[in-house]
């Protein structure tokens, strides 16, 4: 008897392992591509002149930054999204960098053909089912901080 529960017990455990190993390996499948990292800590002021898209809910503007550039979308009054333009595709061919469509709420990589929603970054059609890196906003009613 007690060899038949050890027995078990063994089974179990495989069966526990193996499923562990197999849902780490897809984990490992569905990782993004790596976007280099470079430092972003700016801030400016979404309400001004020089960002005179940023004015409004769903604006957007695109600035200098980060590994491929920034692009920056206010989602509301208050709350603001700024995404890595890398394509998190395959984020080191050059010239796939993300570009806001005709919409303005949606962004398309110019190479691959994958397009984004810049509410959260997730795609919805293309190849990529990686969402656009995203960088952390913080606004206290005038200047907006851009940090990673």
């Amino acid at each position: 008897m007690f060899y038949s529960l050890a027995k078990k017990n063994v089974r179990v455990l495989l069966i526990i392992g193996v499923l562990f190993m197999t849902a780490a390996s897809c984990k490992k499948e569905t990782q993004a591509p790596e976007i280099p990292y470079i430092y972003v800590n700016f801030n400016l002021n979404p309400n001004g002149t020089q960002y005179i898209h940023l004015n409004v809910v769903n604006g957007w503007e695109t600035v200098t930054g980060g590994y491929n550039g920034i692009l920056i979308f206010r989602k509301s009054l208050n709350e603001f999204m700024a995404f890595e333009r890398a394509c998190p595709y395959d984020p080191l061919v050059k010239g796939a960098q993300v570009v806001v469509d005709k919409s303005g709420i949606t962004c398309t990589c110019p190479i691959c053909g994958s397009k984004y929603i810049l509410m959260d970054g997730t795609p919805y059609d293309g190849p990529s089912r990686y969402t656009l890196k995203q960088y952390t906003t913080t606004y206290d009613g005038a200047i907006l901080y851009i940090t990673n």
